[in-house]
């Protein structure tokens, strides 16, 4: 069911070139007005990245399915099936933020502005 291959849309490149650069690993990082470039780990980004081609994939598995007027249940099984993948993925994210962003803001001393961007992104993630 999961598709290896994925076609990315201009917009879609686009705002994940503002953000991202997977060349050199850094993506910017906004603190209230003042931005810093986060740098990661080459390998960890390129895991991610593969994951979250497969759950492209797999989501456009599921569009056919429906399109195809497959019977609900296995519909449901393959929605959760992603569902588990995409929170497998951000804890691989928060893992990673955890690990490499938080000590680095906290050698620069930026840890406040660290914690509370991270307070947002998880009242934004967590029901």
């Amino acid at each position: 069911m999961i598709n290896e291959t994925y076609t990315r849309s201009d917009s879609d490149q686009h705002s994940l070139n503002q953000s991202f650069h997977p060349s050199h690993g850094e993506h910017d990082h906004d603190h209230g007005g003042s931005t810093h470039a986060h740098v990661h780990d080459e390998e960890s980004l390129r895991r991610i990245v593969n994951r979250l081609s497969r759950i492209e994939g797999h989501i456009r598995g599921i569009k056919t399915m429906v399109q195809e007027s497959r019977p609900c249940p296995d519909v449901l099984v393959q929605v959760a099936a992603v569902r588990g993948a995409l929170n497998r993925v951000a804890r691989v994210i928060l893992d990673e933020h955890l690990s490499e962003c938080i000590g680095r803001a906290a050698e620069e001393g930026n840890m406040e502005a660290e914690i509370e961007q991270l307070k947002t992104a998880l009242d934004r993630f967590l029901p």
